[in-house]
């Protein structure tokens, strides 16, 4: 029986999200095509039912190729035609999504699949298939594409113009292997260490992310009313709140306030929704107990309704079957299916049979799901297709896209690696490594292009980077080249079991390295995690493993200078052993050309200028973000016992090193006293004091003093990346609306009250006074 008292139905849509008048239309309203709306409604007129639920369907590709079964296909990929006439021919089905064997293939073997789908797909409807991938950072499933740094590296960069061109690279090489929608960009917050999909979002920070987010939107879609030659639809994921599991396990349950879901997870969305995004996919997981993908509230509320946004909304991986048989909310497939749907799911990504689109057409025909439900999603669908320009060009010749591969990507990608990496410790100024000097390459992660590149890299998992990326240059290669290999030793101490589970370590040899390091100026060890993606990179322990801190120790006993080079999709705990390092580098999961990256910052022709996009924690038990509560870092009260919540970090968010030094002073603010609606303007001198050429991310940061609600300690507001001679000094200015000090108060609106705020940057800090409080309107 189905229950009918459920939270994630009421009809309560208050808009989350709120714009000023002022503002320009959201960036969809861009794309509005009065002639592909009467297309859309001709199409519709024409359909049969079945051919709607029919476009409402994704279907994993295993599903029609020739293997051992369903969930898997032999390579190269052939097809299996009596399956794909069941999906096609007798299903209808619309969409198709993945790789085969969820391997990277060729762009010949893309363009041999697509070609063969379309001819079939528009035999038998006249409508073209819409195939999509998760193309996370380049082309990740096609082989030889261009892999940028993961998303966490362009969080670290602050480079908005450096996010851009990733995504229009990325857009390129994919519609170069014929897909023209990508499962991308990655709008979670990444507020947890614990959770395996961290390195996938840009930072803790709302305000970063959607930013980033924005840039991504631009790069993949462009900004016009169609999809253009070298651009593919965009897809937002995860909506909503699927970053901050509370075991900080993948796909487990959420508990987030309505205040926080609002003013800090669903800001990203709206932020890429109003630059254009299109498609929307939607979180696998539950927030307070119900799931997202049933959730009417979240999906039709605040996403649909309350953006007046006409997109696609797409279900993750088997996520309609997991309502019933992982969630328990309803008894069966049917049930789950009615709650879906009628929350605002447009197309399901079911993925191995057409069981859905039975009961779907069953649910129609006992009124329970309504025609206008159904028109609504399928013309979602189509508008989809038709803004892609897929009925006029539904699959393209490789040859349309010379620059695949180019020497011009590959220094995109090179370039945003360059700028991510994050110098955070570098006692008695040891870096840069001075020349001709004998180092030591140490480390599991020294040889290896798999742990350079992370998960969904040339596969799911990352793991057959090494063997599709012969060429790659490691971070053992790259110092060889930069320093020269009569100067470079390499004992790996440690490895990885490339066969095993991604945590799993070979027997330890750290004699051997030992041994190694007596005859060596310094030691450069790589250290951190192997590439893992998804629930496959659950972990029970945040430190970093056993064997690599030991290896740590033993060389620090050796008393020559211990340069540890991080190489981790999220911060592992290393406190017991960061004191006995004479330097420290972050390099994230910094893409094909981490490693000449690395080395030309090791030897000083490039300056470092990442800064960390999350806090790096210190102890297991002391998990925070930057913009925690004033009661989480408290050490004693007047008149009251020792309160201890005392926060400790390794690092703070924003932190990172260079090697010059810059200096922050005249701090200039337009209206001390402010209005609710006014604007304010505010400007900070910036001086390189040092002798390097440098780069230098310039983070304004804001507090509320004082708030009905009990406020952040301080949020990132405004940020800008600077270049800087020696010497130079440039004044860097930056525009806040008013209104984006609001927070969300205990009635789930937006509102700025009376009061002092505190604006910091850099080393500087003013304070100013809003002079009146006003709820704006949702």
């Amino acid at each position: 029986m189905m229950r009918t008292n459920i939270p994630g139905l009421l009809l309560l849509f208050f808009v989350p999200y709120f714009v000023n008048a002022n503002d320009n239309l959201p960036g969809f309203t861009k794309r509005n095509n009065p002639a592909i709306e009467v297309r859309v409604q001709q199409l519709l007129k024409k359909m049969t039912l079945e051919e709607k639920i029919g476009q409402m369907t994704q279907i994993n590709i295993d599903v029609i190729g020739k293997g051992d079964n369903i969930y898997s296909s032999y390579l190269p990929f052939q097809f299996d035609e009596k399956m794909v006439e069941l999906i096609l021919g007798k299903y209808k089905v619309g969409s198709i999504l993945n790789t085969a064997a969820v391997t990277a293939m060729t762009r010949a073997d893309w363009e041999r699949i697509i070609i063969h789908l379309q001819k079939k797909a528009i035999a038998t409807t006249g409508i073209p298939l819409i195939y999509g991938v998760d193309e996370i950072h380049g082309a990740t499933y096609t082989q030889d594409a261009t892999l940028m740094p993961q998303s966490v590296n362009m969080g670290a960069t602050f480079n908005r113009d450096l996010v851009y061109e990733s995504a229009k690279v990325c857009a390129y090489e994919t519609k170069a292997s014929n897909v023209p929608w990508n499962f991308s960009p990655v709008l979670d917050l990444g507020r947890d260490p614990r959770w395996p999909r961290q390195w996938e979002t840009y930072g803790e920070d709302a305000y970063l992310v959607g930013e980033m987010g924005k840039q991504m939107i631009l790069g993949y879609q462009g900004n016009s009313k169609m999809i253009g030659k070298d651009q593919v639809a965009a897809c937002l994921k995860h909506y909503l709140g699927y970053g901050v599991p509370y075991s900080g396990k993948d796909r487990t349950p959420a508990i987030i306030s309505e205040q926080e879901l609002r003013e800090k997870h669903f800001a990203p969305f709206a932020e890429s929704i109003r630059a254009g995004a299109l498609t929307v996919m939607v979180n696998s997981g539950l927030i307070n107990g119900y799931p997202v993908h049933a959730n009417k509230k979240l999906i039709t509320g605040w996403l649909k309704n309350g953006l007046n946004w006409d997109g696609v909304v797409v279900t993750d991986w088997a996520d309609i079957n997991n309502i019933w048989q992982r969630d328990k909310i309803v008894a069966d497939q049917k049930e789950a299916i009615l709650l879906a749907i009628n929350a605002g799911i447009d197309m399901a990504m079911v993925p191995y049979d057409c069981s859905y689109c039975d009961l779907l057409l069953e649910l129609v025909k006992e009124g329970k799901v309504s025609m206008q439900r159904i028109d609504d999603a399928v013309a979602r669908i189509l508008r989809l297709k038709l803004r892609l320009n897929l009925f006029d060009r539904p699959y393209w010749p490789a040859s349309d896209y010379p620059d695949f591969g180019s020497a011009a990507f590959t220094g995109t990608s090179y370039a945003a690696a360059a700028e991510s990496i994050t110098l955070l410790k570098n006692s008695n100024g040891i870096l840069p490594l001075r020349k001709n000097a004998r180092i030591l390459v140490t480390g599991p992660n020294a040889n290896s292009m798999r742990v350079l590149n992370g998960g969904w890299s040339y596969s799911w998992q990352g793991n057959k980077v090494d063997s599709l990326m012969p060429q790659g240059v490691t971070i053992l290669k790259a110092m060889q080249s930069k320093f020269g290999k009569e100067h470079i030793s390499y004992e790996p101490g440690v490895t990885y079991n490339m066969e095993g589970k991604y945590w799993e370590e070979n027997k330890p040899d750290i004699e051997a390295v030992v041994k190694a390091a007596a005859s060596v100026d310094y030691i450069v060890l790589c250290i951190g995690e192997n590439s893992y993606a998804e629930t496959p990179g659950n972990l029970d322990d945040l430190h970093l493993s056993t064997n690599q801190q030991e290896l740590a120790r033993a060389l620090a006993s050796t008393g020559k200078p211990l340069i540890l080079v991080l190489n981790e999709g999220r911060p592992r705990i290393i406190s017991g052993i960061e004191p006995l390092a004479t330097a420290i580098v972050q390099t994230y999961l910094p893409g094909s050309q981490g490693g000449l990256a690395l080395a030309d910052i090791l030897s000083g022709e490039v300056n470092p200028s990442g800064k960390l996009p999350y806090t790096y924690p210190k102890h297991p038990n002391s998990l925070t973000t930057y913009d925690h509560k004033p009661s989480e870092s408290v050490d004693r009260m007047p008149g009251v016992y020792d309160y201890d919540a005392v926060l400790s970090v390794q690092w703070a968010f924003g932190y990172g090193l260079s090697y010059t030094s810059f200096n922050y002073s005249n701090l200039v603010i337009s209206k001390p006293v402010f209005g609710a609606n006014d604007i304010l303007r505010v400007s900070v001198d910036v001086m390189n004091t040092g002798s390097h050429a440098g780069k230098e991310a310039v983070l304004l940061f804001i507090n509320d003093q004082v708030a009905s609600l009990t406020p952040d300690v301080r949020r990132l507001r405004r940020f800008d990346k600077i270049s800087l001679a020696p010497g130079e000094k440039k004044t860097v200015s930056f525009t806040i609306p008013a209104r984006d000090l609001a927070f969300i108060n205990q009635q789930n609106r937006p509102v700025i009250e009376k009061g002092d705020f505190t604006i910091q940057v850099g080393t500087l800090a003013s304070t100013i006074k809003c002079k009146e409080t006003l709820e704006f309107k949702p």
